[in-house]
């Protein structure tokens, strides 16, 4: 087996290995939570903490991830990664007292920040952008059943074997990856990787912005989004996150390329990244609110009421991963915010205290058949411009504004809820009219990121015929506009700076 060809098998298998494990990790824990307070006497108020750390510790890890993979290497970071993941999942499950699972718990978080930015870092060098659209119609069926059956498996584990379980589960998986890794995955580092600068002003700023935006999020829905300690830390962590941006965009060497949003087609591309899957992820939060608080309905009933929307995504990608080369970003990503508008503006007419969990199952699977045409050419699209040198650096970037609009979903759903509670009935809950509201807003949202998603236009002719790739650092004139078409001499660049035609992003 060639160095290349085992590259592009084991670099899939690790990205799926880590998404799996953090995306399950990141879902399981709450199932426990009852028999974790049991088992430790305390209230379920007092085990927030063992919820909140995990995002806050992601968060702040994720700035550094950029500048770790191009400096010590994808794979020695990777499989450091994982084996931090392992072995906090290891003594979490070994934990003696709620403060030595609170500590662990942090370590899992800050080893997760790893695991994300720098597989897809992997996967952005080892494959051209072609390449990766065919490949993520195979990757994303587990990122999308993941957080459907990770709650059916929390269950049976907590019921059958007890709360530990939860984290002892994520032993084997880890363990494998390791071990698979340390055998099949090769190193490629970029020639940048000589340059040993560390931006510490640059990663602090982003990481204690992001990490702070993290606990407020988290913390709001049980604190209150009024309250002094949430408020205090959302609007600190993003006026951390400005202060970052602002720094790194004048660093001569910052942590976080911020300049690559100079770039038309990224800078769009992560903007839809950020606001455009804020009505997706909204009504993922808004839905359970109404089937258990407004209907007064179990958790299983609202886990079921969900789950749908990951069917109806596994059906759009598979035909979006076949047709984005002919049609392009702008066509897919407006067409699909426009259906989840359509939706989210129908399920705002149709929600009311005696609303079936059927229309709410269909709501979300017509949300995830919309929203298949939305994540695919997004994460292409942002590539579309970019040099193999940047992969990194773009993976990092895109992870942070994923967190981002993980954050602004809830906070537009509760805005929304107290704008529409009477402040006399505010004791008894959110009428259904404020929930009616809450879908409408984010329809509305949806409506404006399709008008900005038709913008990122269509491929050129040769992509579009079969030829290079857009994001072949020798593409086209007409993806580099600042390039005189007449030049007819290339500025050298040193090896491994840019990639081969109609290689981009693969491993030399």
């Amino acid at each position: 087996m060639t160095t290349l060809r085992q590259q592009q098998i084991a670099v899939p298998v690790m990205y799926l290995a880590s998404v799996f494990l953090v995306i399950v990790d990141g879902v399981i824990t709450t199932v426990a939570l009852p028999s974790i307070g049991h088992h430790f006497h305390l209230s379920p108020t007092a085990l927030d903490s063992v919820v909140v750390v995990y995002p806050v510790c992601l968060g702040v890890t994720v700035p550094a991830s950029a500048w770790l993979l191009e400096h010590y290497g994808g794979r020695r970071m990777l499989l450091l990664g994982l084996t931090l993941f392992t072995l906090a999942s290891a003594l979490c499950g070994l934990a003696q007292s709620l403060p030595q699972l609170v500590v662990f718990r942090a370590a899992q978080g800050a080893a997760a920040g790893l695991l994300t930015p720098v597989s897809q870092g992997l996967l952005f060098r080892t494959f051209s952008q072609r390449e990766q659209v065919r490949l993520s119609r195979i990757l994303i069926i587990p990122q999308q059943l993941a957080p459907a059956l990770a709650p059916v498996l929390g269950g049976v584990l907590v019921d059958s074997l007890g709360w530990r379980w939860v984290f002892l589960v994520n032993l084997p998986l880890g363990l494998a990856a390791v071990a698979f890794g340390l055998a099949f995955l090769d190193e490629h580092r970029s020639g940048a990787a000589r340059d040993r600068h560390l931006d510490t002003t640059g990663l602090l700023l982003s990481g204690s912005g992001l990490g702070a935006l993290m606990y407020g999020v988290c913390a709001g829905p049980d604190l209150g989004w009024g309250a002094p300690a949430v408020l205090a830390t959302l609007l600190g962590g993003a006026a951390l996150l400005v202060a970052a941006v602002r720094h790194q965009w004048r660093a001569r060497r910052p942590a976080l390329r911020v300049r690559l949003f100079e770039d038309r087609m990224f800078r769009r591309a992560s903007l839809l990244g950020a606001l455009g899957l804020v009505p997706f992820l909204g009504a993922m939060f808004l839905v359970p609110l109404v089937v258990q608080q407004l209907q007064s309905r179990s958790a299983l009933d609202s886990g079921t009421a969900t789950c749908t929307e990951a069917v109806g995504i596994l059906l759009t990608v598979q035909v979006v991963g076949r047709v984005y080369h002919r049609v392009g970003p702008g066509p897919l990503v407006g067409a699909g915010l426009l259906g989840v508008a359509a939706v989210e503006l129908w399920a705002g007419g149709a929600t009311g205290a005696g609303t079936g969990l059927w229309t709410f199952r269909l709501v979300m699977f017509l949300l995830g058949l919309a929203m298949g045409a939305v994540y695919l050419p997004l994460t292409a699209a942002s590539l579309t411009t970019l040099d193999r040198a940047d992969a990194a650096q773009a993976a990092t970037l895109s992870t942070v504004m994923r967190q981002t609009s993980a954050a602004l979903a809830p906070a537009v759903v509760t805005a929304s809820l107290v704008l529409g509670t009477p402040t006399t009935g505010a004791a008894a809950g959110p009428p259904a009219g404020a929930y009616r509201l809450a879908f409408l807003t984010l329809g509305v949202l949806a409506l404006l990121c399709a008008a900005y998603g038709f913008r990122l236009g269509r491929p050129s002719r040769a992509s579009a015929a079969g030829g290079p790739p857009a994001s072949a650092a020798s593409a086209s004139p007409t993806s580099r506009p600042r390039r005189p078409r007449s030049r007819p001499v290339r500025p050298r660049r040193p090896p491994g700076d840019r990639a081969p035609a109609g290689r981009a992003g693969s491993t030399p």
